[in-house]
């Protein structure tokens, strides 16, 4: 961000009487701000705004886990207190031995009895359900093209009558 966006935004919130309050960082260096409802110089209401100042700045080397599941929880108001790094810890904890235990049971328990998944089963499936031929033998391969042969206005219907009487 160049000098003068940044000079720009400053004059803006002050002037809009936008306070932006630090609220906390996560472990990655992301930091989390909260700017209370305000009322700006028109006498519009504006509703709280809950932002990350991300530690890359760049969109594209963002990827999942980059945001801890608890702050983005707050970040979308699903949860009204900020977390604690305490707290990010303690459930990164329990998600990490979810995951051994549940790698565990699948490695003793299945495999040492010798129990092993059956693999999906294979269905071939011939045609479409709204082909005309569905279920049926598959039609001829053969091309039937009459490209060469066809002369306009040498077609009859097949009850004999013609179209144009």
């Amino acid at each position: 961000m160049g000098w003068s966006q940044h000079l720009f935004r400053s004059l803006r919130r002050v002037l809009s009487k936008e306070v932006k309050q630090h609220v906390g960082t996560d472990q990655f260096g992301n930091k989390y701000y909260y700017i209370p409802e305000y009322k700006n110089w028109r006498g519009q209401t504006i509703r709280e705004k809950r932002i990350v100042e991300a530690v890359q700045k760049k969109e594209e080397d963002y990827g999942i886990g980059d945001i801890p599941t608890e702050w983005e929880a707050w970040i979308r108001k699903t949860r009204k207190i900020p977390p604690t790094m305490e707290e990010i810890l303690k459930n990164e904890k329990y998600r990490d031995e979810m995951k051994m235990k549940s790698q565990d049971f699948y490695e003793e328990k299945l495999l040492s009895k010798g129990e092993f998944l059956a693999p999906p089963v294979q269905t071939q499936i011939k045609g479409h359900a709204s082909a005309p031929y569905f279920g049926k033998e598959e039609p001829s391969t053969d091309p039937t093209s009459t490209g060469k042969t066809f002369q306009p206005g040498s077609w009859m219907p097949q009850d004999g009558k013609s179209q144009n009487k």
